[in-house]
């Protein structure tokens, strides 16, 4: 029999369960709900304590004209307080909340962070507007369903930006804005049109960063449809902007087909993604 959860606050949690959910379900632009206070304050504390550095040596650069953002997919990596935490993320007990909240029966939590894990935005660093990619890279008949993302910032001043920007199906205009601020969790559905992203450099100190630990919940389905991340551009941004966030789209199709076709590794993937990047740009 499960244990109840120790670092995740499901009383809190639990209590307007069913109000969270209507929420939950009729929020637009997307499904999508905002919940704070989610670790207790002594795992979140820890959490925020333990997070890597700037310059910790597992962070992998994600830097290209969509995104400019550092990730750790490897939780042997991490320190026990964040593994304690993704592992009651992956729990029955939340699963189950998760589930209720977001209507979607049969949730999978992924462990293995395809696409998840630790992520840093440093000064300056940015990520487009976008939709995510689909289906998980090793299990190809898990559909991707529900993002929740955790910020465990520590502070964060409105004047740095960061905001998540939430936009509609057309692209038309951003519906709503979530701040990253500390042990705020966004739970949203993902979908071929969930467009988000926080597309304007940060303005942070140097030595702090936008934080977060990004996890996500699959079903399992006979036929799903793959699609890469969908990058968009805004409306307002220069005809040049908007022919590059495309090039860079495509280039990065390109990479999500190499992992997943030819069973590659990241580092390999990144040197032809690298170089497709060069090829670009000479013509």
């Amino acid at each position: 029999m499960e244990t109840a959860l120790q670092l995740v606050d499901m009383t809190r949690l639990d209590a307007g369960r069913d109000a969270t959910a209507a929420q939950y379900q009729s929020a637009t632009p997307f499904p999508h709900v905002v919940l704070d206070d989610v670790l207790r304050p002594e795992a979140f504390a820890a959490a925020v304590r333990d997070f890597p550095g700037i310059d910790d040596e597992f962070w992998k650069g994600y830097l290209h004209v969509n995104e400019t953002k550092f990730s750790n997919t490897d939780p042997d990596t991490w320190a026990e307080s964040l593994q304690a935490v993704a592992q009651e993320f992956c729990s029955a007990e939340f699963v189950a909340y998760l589930e209720d909240l977001t209507g979607i029966a049969n949730l999978i939590p992924d462990y293995t962070m395809d696409g998840g894990g630790l992520h840093m935005t440093k000064r300056g660093g940015h990520l487009n507007i976008h939709a995510d990619f689909t289906t998980h890279h090793t299990h190809e008949n898990w559909a991707r369903r529900v993002n929740i993302l955790l910020y465990l910032n520590e502070e964060w001043e409105d004047d740095w930006g960061g905001k998540l920007e939430l936009w509609d199906p057309a692209m038309t205009a951003c519906q709503g804005t979530v701040t990253p601020a500390g042990n705020r969790m966004l739970v949203f559905t993902t979908t071929a049109d969930s467009f988000h992203g926080h597309p304007d450099g940060l303005t942070c100190p140097p030595d702090v960063a936008r934080r977060s630990l990004a996890m996500y919940y699959f079903t399992e389905e006979a036929a799903p449809v793959r699609r890469s991340t969908n990058y968009q551009a805004r409306p307002d941004e220069g005809r040049a902007r908007k022919a590059a966030i495309a090039a860079d789209r495509t280039v990065l199709d390109v990479y999500d087909r190499l992992k997943r076709r030819l069973g590659i590794s990241d580092e390999a993937a990144h040197k032809v993604l690298g170089r497709l990047s060069k090829l670009r740009k000479r013509r």
